[in-house]
Formats: structure tokens, C-alpha cells, sequence
């Protein structure tokens, strides 16, 4: 897997080794980042079921100004290292963390971390989509103006909204959907 643009393009990105990982195409990522383009230069993001780091290092080869990496798999954070440092990538721009998803949305509230984009990539056909979403909700780290997108299965039922998000768009490659959220009212990327 490689970087689709910006400052780290086409440098490989690693995928974890006996993890049952499940690599973002590139054109789905491209697309993706197609649509957040603009608002992805400065942003703090956070890249949650991180697996490779692919979302993170894409977003900091676009400008993104620090990228908070979680997953709970030591081998993926592992991963998530080595091609950070492949890449020489300055740690103050990162941190990374190795913990459940749902325990370390109350850890960073505590921390008083705030992020302009969270990019969820679960594994599918879990409802872990729709949880994550949920249990985000329930936790104050994300800016007015967030934008939150979560990679999942076509099948894989996600709210349209909820008390303080709604979606906005979705887009279907295939078996795999890209669906957007947003903070209620703020500006859309179209």
C-alpha cells in the first residue's frame, strides 16, 4: 500500500503481520480525501481502529497538523511505528495509542482532546460502526465544525442521526461505503 498524495506520496505504508487487518483501497482512500480535502490542511484528526496507520499518514501527507492513532492490537501499533519512522515523521505531530476505542474516547475527553476529523475503519458486520458512533457522541472531543467518517459494509446499518451528528453523505464502492457526519449545524465539504 502506498500514499496516494501530498508530502509522502507513493511511499509504502506496511500492513500489520498476523493481524486479520483489512487494507483501505487506494481509490477509496482517495476519494475520501477528494471530499475532505480542504478541510484536512491544520486539522487535528484521529484515526480510530488505525490498523496500518494508512488514514493517519494520508492525512498528515495532506497537512493535517497532528494525527492521535488508536487501536487496541499490539501488532498494529507496532505497524503504525515502523512506517511513522519509514516515513520520518516528527512525533510532535503524532500520538499514538493502544487501547480499546470505547475506553480511550473518556481517556482523551479527560485529556481535553479535541479533533477536527475522527475517521473510523472498524471491522464489519460487528455493529462496531454504529457503536463507535454512539459511544463518540457520549464524549466531548470533537470540534463544532468535525467531520466524521466511517468506513463500512454495505450491509452494516449505521443511524442517520443522532442527538448532536447527522450524516450527510454517503458514497458505495462496490461492497464498501464511505459514510460522512457532521457536528449539526456547520459547513459541509461537498
Amino acid at each position: 500500500m502506498r500514499v496516494i498524495a501530498g508530502k509522502y506520496r507513493s511511499r509504502i505504508i506496511k500492513m500489520p503481520k498476523g493481524v486479520n487487518v483489512r487494507p483501505t483501497k487506494d481509490r477509496i482512500r482517495e476519494a475520501l480525501f477528494g471530499i475532505i480535502g480542504e478541510f484536512v490542511c491544520g486539522a487535528t484528526v484521529l484515526d480510530a481502529f488505525a490498523g496500518s496507520g494508512a488514514f493517519g499518514i494520508e492525512a498528515l501527507s495532506r497537512g493535517a497538523k497532528r494525527v492521535v492513532f488508536l487501536d487496541k492490537d499490539k501488532r498494529c501499533i507496532e505497524t503504525i511505528k515502523e512506517n511513522l519512522k519509514n516515513l520520518d515523521i516528527k512525533t510532535e505531530a503524532v500520538s499514538i495509542i493502544r487501547m480499546d476505542v470505547f475506553k480511550a474516547f473518556y481517556v482523551l475527553e479527560q485529556k481535553k482532546e479535541k479533533f477536527d476529523i475522527v475517521l473510523f475503519d472498524p471491522p464489519y458486520h460487528k455493529e462496531m460502526a454504529k457503536k463507535s458512533l454512539i459511544k463518540l457522541e457520549c464524549h466531548d472531543i470533537v470540534s463544532n465544525y468535525c467531520i466524521i467518517i466511517i468506513e463500512h459494509h454495505k450491509n452494516d446499518a449505521l443511524p442517520k442521526e443522532l442527538n448532536t451528528i447527522t450524516s450527510y453523505r454517503t458514497v458505495r464502492y462496490g461492497d464498501i461505503c464511505l459514510t460522512f457526519y457532521k457536528v449539526v449545524q456547520q459547513r459541509l465539504p461537498t
